[in-house]
């Protein structure tokens, strides 16, 4: 600290002096700090900062404020002399900041004799006021005089660094950094109560719990014990093992690197819930003697729980692990090797059957109902008391009751809490979307045990000796649910600017260049692999977003398992499985890229929050951890960007232009010059009169449609064959497929060929593929051509429909399904082209 002050460094203000006489200010100071790196624009003009990447550097290239964060080039006509004086605005957290002026510094008691004297003079009642005013100031070195603003939700963070991977100690200085570093606590340091405490009458206080289940409970705990009024709501940062809680109010299964700036967002916009909890009383069994009482534990490590209460298998894999992690604390530093522990547990345990009697040493009681003659019937193994939704790290034991009468949706603030039963198998396929054996729902549970059996309290593990436990409702905590919240992009600030269909590129990252790149945007982007594009609605989330994209990549494998039997059966030697063929495995998350300085992940469990316009409008990237680096040989020559759209929709990739951009941008299927047609061939076209088939190729091309032969067809393709050939009876290829009901290949012709085939009328009859395929009642290949955006109201010759066409052939299903859909059809192709 002498060193800064002698270069007149000084660290931003986090209080106020309280032996000061001068009138208090309700306003903060911008605190200016000199950079020699800046990330951003400058604030008077716009531009961004030069950086010197030389360590030798000392040239300052930014002045910011270390409260708001704004910056400026250290220069005199962007950082001007009045800025220093400002008033700070405290940036966009300002309302989850406690400002400096709150926080008032003690003044230390004086010492002197002449003070002593002073107080000898005082009366009694003087003295006794006094010395109960410093009691309650006793080792508090300041005090909170807040400010009522109803804008104000100031913000209490709790950092538990040991929970998890140790990414507490990280998190705890990004908080620091944004927010009043007297309002971030360590709870390694020392625990809750005194920071609660010294801000009980603060109004609209919010807590922010970094750490675990057990950190949650711990600070609800505390709140229990104060007795606030109104208790402060607690919102969660995942960073424990399990997260279970956090899952449950919207916080996610993990944190990832999802920067502090949207959590703080996140925290002040959330929706105050409810969440009950629930009391624990344990006595002695007193239906055995005392002589007969076995070893164990006399009371349970925790007597209140928020989430759950088990006893039996699940208990005693969770009791070795934690046995285990404080015999070697070293080797428990990650939350994946946490998971593999617990797996390598369950699976010892499963050998030596430890828990296979348990239905013969309990007996329990519901709201007056003995369950005891069920449990012993079905030979249960684990029994769970559940409060919310989520168990053993995203599972949901209890499921949705659906049509059965008996039981209701389960709820974390019903006043009700489930009772549920599991056999080894029913744990088993809790992990792919079982659940357990549904046995009641009640206020109040009685327990008897009559051996000592391993218990767990929200993860807290004990081996209880035989004990009476009975459970009931304590009260109800206020707890802060992660809600959907639209960004203030520019796309959504009015809700009319909204699209109704976005056209959007999905890219592919890897896992080793993500966490190389992902500072660096530019780079990132041009290390991602295009995977497709897909068409979704304007106001779609990326819970839905993710259906598409798996959709896409099964047609994506459907179309390059067709092509690789042509073209690589010869070549496998030389060309190794592209990097576009290799499915997406089932950890892929998105990543969001509207942040200014880097990517970062989107937990899976927090999709549903989160808009696709949130995270980008034009392109969306796609984290794949289990992506092999070494096939990146790029793209197979000819392979199509996959359009999945709604089925009432019409496809945007029928426009010339939309399509020769897609194409342009993807770099895919460049392979077969038919995408884009010669200027000849578009004359021609818009006349539909093409030349008959000329060279061998279009012939064979010809022969493979007529034949159905998709495999022939496809090869004819990559060798050059025009794709808008017609045969001796002026029908193009698309008419021929659609005659002969030749689903696979209208889907190849629809996705490689150009928009001028979809309407094409042959010269004679004037019908389009649609009509052949009306005549011929083949309904996949109507709703295929219909799907793709083919006109239901063009006539043929006759003046007749395709919906008549179908009415003709006496199928009265396929005209009704063609009449609905041609009302829905209110906008043509020239009216789509002249719009996008």
């Amino acid at each position: 600290m002498e060193q800064l002050e002698k270069i007149n460094f000084r660290c931003k203000p986090t209080f106020r002096e309280g032996g000061s006489r001068s009138p208090r200010e309700n306003f903060v100071r911008h605190h200016w700090v000199h950079r020699r790196r800046q990330e951003g624009k400058c604030k008077q003009c716009g531009k961004g900062f030069q950086q010197k990447f030389s360590f030798h550097s000392k040239e300052i290239v930014a002045i910011s404020c270390s409260w708001c964060k704004l910056a400026f080039h250290n220069k005199v006509t962007c950082f001007m002399l009045h800025h220093i004086e400002e008033p700070c605005s405290l940036g966009a957290h300002a309302a989850v900041i406690v400002p400096p002026t709150w926080i008032i510094k003690v003044k230390k008691a004086q010492n002197s004799l002449k003070a002593s004297t002073r107080r000898k003079k005082r009366t009694s009642f003087k003295r006794k006021a006094s010395k109960r005013g410093n009691e309650d100031n006793k080792g508090r070195p300041f005090v909170i005089k807040p400010i009522s603003s109803p804008l104000m939700k100031p913000l209490l963070v709790f950092v538990n660094p040991k929970s998890g991977g140790n990414q507490g100690t990280k998190v705890l200085q990004m908080f620091m950094w944004y927010l009043n570093p007297r309002q971030v606590f360590d709870l390694s340091q020392e625990g809750p109560r005194d920071a609660l405490e010294l801000y009980r009458k603060v109004p609209n206080l919010r807590i922010l719990a970094c750490g675990g289940d057990g950190t949650v409970g711990w600070i609800l705990s505390i709140l229990d014990e104060l007795q606030l009024s109104p208790p402060p709501p607690v919102a969660v940062l995942p960073l424990g093992t399990g997260n279970d809680l956090a899952r449950t109010l919207n916080w996610g299964g993990g944190y990832t690197d999802e920067p502090v700036s949207k959590i703080l967002c996140h925290v002040e916009d959330g929706t105050i819930v409810q969440l009950d909890r629930w009391n624990l009383q344990v006595e002695r069994n007193p239906d055995l003697p005392q002589d007969e009482l076995e070893d164990g534990a006399r009371k349970l490590p925790l007597n209140v729980f928020n989430n759950y209460f088990s006893l039996g298998f699940d208990a005693h894999v969770t009791l070795e692990f934690h046995e285990s992690r404080e015999a070697n604390p070293e080797k428990f530093n990650s939350r994946f090797r946490n998971k593999m522990f617990y797996a390598g547990a369950a699976f010892t345990d499963f050998l030596q059957r430890s828990s296979r009697d348990l239905s013969k040493h309990v007996k329990v009681v519901c709201d007056g109902t003995d369950l005891t003659p069920k449990i012993q019937e079905l030979k249960f193994q684990c029994i769970v008391f559940l409060n919310i939704p989520r168990y053993c790290a995203g599972t949901m034991p209890w499921g949705n009751p659906g049509d059965h009468r008996d039981f209701e949706p389960q709820r974390h603030d019903d006043g009700y809490i489930e009772v549920i039963g599991f056999t080894m198998a029913s744990l088993a396929a809790l992990q792919v979307g079982g659940h357990g054996e549904r046995l009641h729902q009640c206020r109040e549970v009685t327990l008897l045990t009559y051996k000592s059996i391993p218990m767990q309290v929200d993860g807290e593990p004990c081996r209880l000796a035989p004990s009476l436990i009975r459970i009931s409702l304590r009260n109800q905590a206020n707890m802060v649910q992660k809600s959907k919240r639209r960004t203030s992009m520019p796309l959504l600030n009015d809700p009319h600017s909204i699209p109704d269909r976005l056209r959007i590129r999905v890219n592919r990252i890897n896992l080793q260049e993500y966490e190389g790149l992902h500072y660096d945007k530019e780079k990132l982007r041009e290390a991602s692999i295009p995977l497709g594009i897909i068409v979704v609605r304007g106001d779609c989330d990326l819970e839905t977003c993710r259906m598409y994209i798996d959709r896409l990549q099964e047609d994506l494998q459907s179309v390059t398992s067709a092509t690789q039997r042509v073209h690589y059966q010869d070549q496998e030697s030389s060309f190794p499985r592209v990097l576009s063929v290799q499915r997406l495995s089932p950890r892929w998350c998105f990543l969001d890229a509207t942040s200014a300085d880097r990517f970062y992940r989107i937990d899976r469990s927090q999709e549903h929050l989160h808009f696709v316009t949130e995270i980008s409008q034009d392109e969306i990237f796609i984290l794949d951890p289990e992506m092999v680096m070494s096939q990146q040989v790029g793209t197979p020559p000819g392979m199509p960007d996959l359009v999945v759209e709604q089925a009432t929709g019409i496809s945007e990739r029928w426009n010339p232009a939309v399509r020769k951009r897609m194409l342009s941008d993807s770099g895919l299927g460049k392979i077969s010059p038919h995408y884009e047609v010669p200027d000849k061939q578009k004359d021609a076209s818009q006349t539909h009169m093409l030349q008959s088939p000329v060279s061998s190729e279009d012939q064979a091309l010809l022969q493979a449609v007529i034949s159905g032969d998709l495999l022939k067809f496809i090869e004819c393709c990559k060798k050059g064959a025009n794709l808008l050939i017609q045969g001796p009876d002026h029908c193009s290829l698309l008419h021929h497929a659609a005659k002969t009901g030749n689903g696979e290949i209208v889907k190849y012709i629809l996705e490689h060929g150009p928009s001028e085939l979809l309407d094409m009328t042959d010269s004679e009859t004037g019908e389009t593929a649609l009509h052949k395929a009306a005549c011929q009642r083949h309904r996949a290949v109507c709703q295929l051509l219909v799907d793709a955006g083919a006109s239901l109201r063009k006539t043929d010759s006759k003046g007749k429909t395709p919906r008549d066409r179908a009415q003709q052939a006496g199928d009265p299903d396929l005209a009704s399904y063609l009449e609905s859909r041609q009302n829905y059809q209110m906008v043509s192709h020239e009216d789509l082209e002249t719009a996008v």
